[in-house]
């Protein structure tokens, strides 16, 4: 990064200074999704049904509580990679991260935010579609929790 100095001084162009974001593809992003969905997803749903709630028939009896495990186990699993890793099995499969709009790391509030809001946001179809419109493809759980989605060799840390 050049220094201050530099620039003011018409040195180094100011344009020169900006580092370039490299947006993740939409398809390389649905393609993560579908691979964490196997992952991640898949894993939990077995052990839940087979392992901690005993048959398919127990998880049918009590459904309610079968889910609610799978849920908290899926939240606390992207969590801890969303926010420790910057990305999922399926994003390091892609080459893709999450960061802030800061491009820093995400915070466990933007990240909680980012996780509640997604489904909303692929139910409503709209949500989704917004990324085909905006060149920075972000989708609306992305514009309301502040995050992005770049490619790893971005060059941000």
């Amino acid at each position: 990064m050049p220094r201050w100095r530099e620039v003011k001084h018409k040195k180094i162009k100011k344009e020169q200074t900006k580092e370039i974001i490299k947006y993740a593809k939409i398809s390389d992003r649905l393609k993560a999704f579908l691979t964490d969905t196997f992952m991640i997803t898949m894993p939990i749903l077995y052990i839940v049904i087979y392992l901690i709630m005993g048959s398919r028939e127990e998880f049918r009896a009590h459904m309610a509580k079968g889910w609610l495990y799978i849920v908290v186990f899926h939240y606390i699993s992207v969590m801890l990679l969303w926010i420790f890793k910057a990305q999922t099995p399926g994003m390091k499969a892609y080459g893709i991260k999450i960061v802030s709009k800061n491009l820093k790391k995400i915070s466990f509030l933007q990240a909680t935010i980012r996780y509640f809001l997604m489904p909303i946001s692929i139910l409503s179809i709209v949500g989704v579609l917004i990324a085909f419109f905006r060149k920075d493809r972000q989708t609306l759980h992305d514009l309301l929790s502040f995050t992005l989605l770049i490619e790893q060799d971005s060059g941000i840390s």
